[in-house]
């Protein structure tokens, strides 16, 4: 499958992972992707398969509080690859993930009025257990930390993909915005996301936001800076998802 990475900074390796919209002064070169054998643009801030899923009923848990409830996972582990997002979010509730991390628990509070596309796929893979055990495979200090490639490499993804979704009222104007990672199609997105460890409004309309971190964020902020390539990555124990009516 084409790569479904975030068009990002510098090169980890022998994949090069992309960000079509990069940092104002920044240096561009070009180099070839080993596992694409593309052409690929490697942009430095200037600042610094498809297999058959089988379900398992869970019961739900008890209410949590603010009214949300933990969702039962709809399959005891993730297929290799899905060939679309089954539709499992509903209108009128609202959705928030539960991270858990090697460095602590991460909420974030999913936008499904900017990006439902984005976040039924979100919910839909979480409830397929398939984040659970998956590196924070490119974490860059003062920038993103990046996940959700089954592969680790950045090229990886959920055997489909989808389009960009922006909105004027949705913007990486903070810390702890959650969005969608991709390559330099807007139509690339699948399972890879990313979280800001500062403020990328530059990002702001080329890339989906779905989220914001409600809790946590020093749990974020702690996970390893892998953009040298020596550092061990942090991974994601796994996700839970509530819901909760609007």
């Amino acid at each position: 499958m084409r790569s479904s990475f975030l068009f990002l900074t510098l090169a980890l390796g022998p994949v090069a992972l992309n960000l079509a919209a990069c940092a104002p002064k920044a240096q561009t070169a070009t180099q070839t992707s080993t596992q694409t054998g593309t052409q690929v643009q490697v942009t430095t801030p200037a600042s610094t398969t498809t297999t058959t899923q089988t379900t398992t009923a869970q019961p739900a848990t008890a209410p949590a509080s603010g009214g949300y409830t933990t969702l039962p996972y709809l399959a005891a582990k993730p297929a290799a690859s899905y060939p679309a997002a089954q539709k499992v979010t509903e209108a009128g509730k609202k959705y928030r993930a539960l991270l858990t991390t090697s460095k602590g628990l991460v909420t974030i509070d999913l936008n499904s009025t900017a990006a439902p596309i984005a976040v039924n796929s979100f919910v839909f893979l979480a409830l397929n257990h398939f984040y659970d055990g998956l590196k924070f495979h490119r974490v860059v200090d003062g920038f993103v930390a990046q996940g959700g490639d089954p592969t680790g490499t950045g090229a990886g993804g959920p055997g489909y993909q989808f389009g960009t979704e922006t909105s004027p009222l949705a913007r990486f104007d903070s810390a702890g915005v959650l969005g969608m990672a991709r390559a330099q199609s807007r139509e690339s997105n699948g399972s890879q996301f990313f979280i800001t460890l500062a403020p990328a409004d530059f990002l702001s309309g080329d890339y989906t936001v779905f989220g914001k971190v409600v809790s946590g964020q020093d749990a974020v902020n702690a996970l390893t800076k892998t953009e040298n390539g020596s550092a061990p990555a942090d991974t994601i124990v796994k996700v839970e998802i509530q819901a909760a009516a609007r």
